[in-house]
């Protein structure tokens, strides 16, 4: 069997955590930041889970995660 190739694109937005779970960031982040409250901006760095869903569809786009 060939080797499975790594999507860079969810490479670059999901973050796998030791124990195995997806990791995401928040949508609409970078984007009109200055009109935001300071209480959203602050919000956008945390990482909330990845709907458990998609775990299965999103996990084969990280094959070696």
């Amino acid at each position: 069997m060939p080797k499975l190739k790594t999507h860079k694109g969810a490479k670059a937005r999901l973050h796998i955590t030791g124990s195995g779970k997806l990791m995401r960031r928040k949508r609409l982040s970078s984007h009109l930041r200055r009109k935001k409250p300071q209480k959203v901006t602050r919000k956008y760095s945390d990482k909330l889970m990845v709907d458990p869903k998609d775990v299965a569809r999103l996990s084969r786009l990280l094959p070696y995660g």
